[in-house]
């Protein structure tokens, strides 16, 4: 039995491992995520045993979650690079038509001037009045994704054709975006939309710090930013991995250990069982 009491031990180790080295390879991502093993003990006895006089049967793995804390956010030059502080993602549309989010903010403009993010994704906003800014639909708990609209900045003012040309760019606290014209005009595009979930440990990971809901998650809790739950998006910044390289080492080594202990372990319970075989002989 001591076999496989530890080779769960190995393997728990090795899932430990694998959790630590895909935080250390991830630390350059923009907005990971890092993961953490979590690990409980397994114990069998019948009803009536007294289980003081058991020994565990070792360990498993309970599952690989991740750590949704603030990453540190960068300044970068480049306007469309957003970066929420606070609580919230992006809501992104791939070109199939599902919806993830985001925290990754490094969107740029398309052939067709659709602010897409790193897979093709275009960032969803809440459509507002050009002339005012004023959110034209309201968010409300029983907001969808579907009262959403892709963010498009055209080159002329409101995509006139002949129009005055795009000057500049600009993201407010608030997700506002809006265009300023060589004429001097103004029109506002749009509002970031943010979401938020009862339960952030129930998003489906789907790689480019992107993220689906499921049932676990529940339905995203659609808003705008810098109210209520949600952040505010911070224009010319993105957020760094949430990666602590020195705690991660420092974790890798306590795992390695972890490994060469139980494997000392199989060593002593191998070297007993050949002496008992030898006796026999």
């Amino acid at each position: 039995m001591s076999f496989y009491t530890s080779l769960s031990g190995l393997k728990a180790s090795q899932a430990d491992l694998s959790a630590i080295a895909n935080n250390v390879a991830n630390v350059n991502s923009t907005a990971f995520k890092k993961s953490k093993a979590q690990f409980g003990d397994m114990f069998a006895a019948a009803p009536m045993q007294t289980t003081n006089q058991i020994a565990g049967q070792g360990v498993r793995t309970q599952g690989i979650t991740q750590q949704f804390t603030q990453g540190t956010v960068e300044t970068t030059d480049k306007t469309l690079d957003l970066a929420i502080t606070g609580e919230g993602y992006f809501t992104v549309e791939a070109p199939d038509g599902t919806i993830s989010y985001t925290r990754n903010g490094a969107f740029a403009v398309d052939d067709d001037r659709y602010a897409v993010d790193t897979t093709g994704s275009r960032i969803q906003v809440w459509p507002v009045d050009a002339a005012t800014g004023t959110l034209t639909t309201t968010p409300t708990t029983t907001s969808t994704p579907a009262d959403l609209t892709d963010l498009q900045i055209p080159t002329t003012y409101l995509g006139v054709a002949g129009g005055a040309q795009l000057t500049s760019v600009g993201v407010a606290k608030d997700g506002l975006v809006s265009a300023i014209y060589a004429d001097g005009s103004t029109a506002y595009l749009g509002k970031v939309a943010m979401a938020s979930f009862n339960s952030q440990e129930g998003l489906r990971q789907e790689g480019d710090a992107h993220w689906t809901s499921t049932v676990a998650s529940g339905t995203p809790i659609l808003g705008t930013a810098n109210t209520g739950m949600f952040g505010a998006v911070n224009s010319g910044s993105l957020e760094r991995s949430n990666v602590d390289i020195t705690e991660e080492l420092v974790a890798l080594i306590s795992a390695q250990r972890n490994f060469q202990a139980n494997s000392k372990a199989i060593e002593a319970a191998n070297t007993l069982t050949t002496t008992i075989v030898n006796l026999r002989s």
